[in-house]
C-alpha cells in the first residue's frame, strides 16, 4: 500500500529546472509522508536516523499540550472577566470554542506568512523546503496575546523569517531564536499591544467595569445555533466586565506591590495550574515540565541548559532577596519559577540548538547567564515586569564567543599536557 502510494506520488514529480517552485512544494509534500528509505548503522558516534524533521515534530507534539490548555484557557479567562461560568470546567463548550476560534486565526497567519516565505526562498535556491519553521511556527501563537491584532502578527513574522533568519543563510544559519525575533518585534514595534493589562484577555473593549464584550457572527449565529439545537448554554451579547476583575498578570501585581499583591488576586494552586492570564501557552506549569522532561531525556533539549538556567535563576533570586530595595526584590526567589514564562522559557527557548551554545561547558555558562539576567531584567525593568526573551536574544548573541572561549581553554589545556 505504501509503496503504490509512493508510486502514484512519484509519477508527479514537476522538473526541477522548469518549475522549481512547484518542485519545492512536492518536495515538501513527499518529505512530510514518507520518512527515509534507508537506516544509519550503529556506530561509535551515530546513534540512529533521526533527521531534522523528525526531531522537531517531537517538540510540535509536546507543545500539543500547551495548545490544549492554551486554547481553553483563552475562552476561561474570557468568562471570568465577565463573570460567568466562574468555575473551571463550566461552561466547558463555550470556553473551549471560544478559545479556539481566538487561536485559529493566529495559528493560520503565523504558518502562512513564514512558510510562504519558506517557500518562495527554497525555490529561489532551487533546494528543498527546510525544516526550521516546524517549530517556530508552532511557537509563535503560543508566547502572543490572544488578542493580537493579525496583520501586526503577520508583520512580526516576516520580519523574523527574513531578517533573522533568511538574511543568514536559512535553517541553521541564524544567530537568533525565530520565534522569540518575532514577540521583540512586537514588543518594541507595538508595546502597547504586548503589555498592560487588558491584552491578555480576549474579547473585551477593556477591563474596566461595565464594558461590553465582543462577539461576532461565528459566536452569535453559528455557535449558538448548534448550542441552542443541543439544548446548551450559549453566548450572550448583554455580558459585561464584572466589578473587581483585573486583568494583571501576577508579575505585573508583584511589580506593582510584591507577593502580598500577587496573592490577594491569584492562587499558589491557579497560578501553578495556569488558569491565569498571560501569553497562550506558557501558564501551565505541568505541562511545561513534562515536555522539558521529555525534550532533555531523549537529547532533543539540553538538560545543561536547562538546570543551568535554573541555577542562574536561584543564585540571581536569592542576591535580590538579601537586596530587597523595592516590593519585586521581596518576592521569594522560588516564586520566581512559576509566575511569568521562566519554565516556557528554559523548556523550549533557550534550548534551541541552533541558537546556543553547543560545547557542554558553554552550555552550563549559557544557561547560568541566561538565569541570571532574565531575573535581573524580569525585577530591575521599570517598564515591563518579564525577562527572559530578552535575556535569550542577549545570550544568543554572545553563544559563539562563549563556545570560542571554551574550546580555546580545551585546546591550550590539551597543548599544555603534550
Amino acid at each position: 500500500m505504501k509503496q503504490k502510494l509512493l508510486d502514484t506520488i512519484n509519477k508527479f514529480e514537476p522538473d526541477k529546472s522548469k518549475s522549481p517552485f512547484l518542485w519545492t512544494l512536492y518536495d515538501g509534500l513527499h518529505t512530510f509522508l514518507f520518512a527515509p528509505n534507508h537506516v544509519t548503522k550503529r556506530g561509535v558516534h551515530i546513534r540512529d536516523n533521526m533527521d531534522l524533521k523528525r526531531t522537531m515534530v517531537h517538540v510540535v507534539l509536546l507543545l500539543q499540550l500547551c495548545y490544549l490548555f492554551g486554547t481553553y484557557n483563552i475562552g476561561h479567562q474570557h468568562f471570568l472577566a465577565i463573570g460567568e461560568y466562574t468555575g473551571f470546567l463550566e461552561g466547558f463548550h463555550l470556553k473551549l470554542l471560544y478559545g479556539f476560534w481566538q487561536l485559529l486565526p493566529i495559528f493560520i497567519v503565523a504558518h502562512v506568512v513564514g512558510l510562504a516565505i519558506e517557500f518562495y526562498y527554497a525555490a529561489k535556491k532551487g533546494h528543498s523546503i527546510e525544516e526550521g519553521f516546524l517549530v517556530s511556527g508552532a511557537l509563535i501563537p503560543m508566547i502572543m496575546p490572544p488578542d493580537l491584532p493579525l496583520w501586526i502578527l503577520a508583520v512580526s513574522v516576516a520580519f523574523a523569517v527574513i531578517i533573522g533568519k533568511e538574511a543568514f543563510g536559512g535553517t541553521g544559519m541564524n544567530i537568533w531564536n525565530v520565534a522569540l525575533l518575532s514577540r521583540v518585534f512586537v514588543f518594541f514595534a507595538y508595546p502597547t499591544e504586548i503589555s498592560g493589562d487588558e491584552v491578555w484577555v480576549a474579547g473585551l473593549e477593556s477591563t474596566f467595569p461595565g464594558s461590553a464584550v465582543e462577539y461576532g457572527w461565528i459566536h452569535l449565529v453559528l455557535f449558538n445555533g448548534l448550542f441552542e439545537w443541543a439544548g446548551w448554554a450559549t453566548f450572550d451579547p448583554g455580558w459585561q466586565v464584572a466589578d473587581g476583575f483585573t486583568g494583571a498578570t501576577p508579575l505585573a501585581l508583584a511589580f506593582q506591590g510584591g507577593w502580598d499583591a500577587v496573592t490577594e488576586v491569584y492562587s499558589q494552586a491557579a497560578m501553578i495550574w495556569g488558569t491565569i492570564p498571560g501569553s497562550i501557552g506558557e501558564t501551565s506549569k505541568p505541562l511545561i515540565v513534562i515536555a522539558a522532561i521529555f525534550l532533555g531525556v531523549v537529547g532533543i533539549a539540553s538538560w545543561r541548559i536547562m538546570l543551568g538556567m535554573l541555577l542562574g535563576t536561584i543564585f540571581t533570586g536569592v542576591l535580590l532577596n538579601l537586596w530587597g530595595a523595592t516590593p519585586f526584590m521581596t518576592v521569594p526567589w522560588y516564586h520566581h519559577i512559576y509566575i511569568g514564562s521562566f519554565l516556557f522559557a528554559l523548556a523550549f527557548m533557550a534550548t534551541d540548538p541552533v541558537t546556543a551554545a553547543s560545547t557542554n561547558r558553554g552550555k552550563w555558562v549559557y544557561g547560568f547567564l541566561i538565569g541570571f539576567f532574565g531575573l535581573i531584567i524580569r525585577i530591575l525593568n521599570p517598564a515591563y515586569p518579564e525577562g527572559w526573551m530578552l535575556a535569550i536574544l542577549l545570550m544568543n548573541t554572545f553563544s559563539p564567543l562563549i563556545d570560542h572561549l571554551v574550546l580555546r581553554k580545551n585546546m591550550q589545556k590539551r597543548l599544555a599536557s603534550a
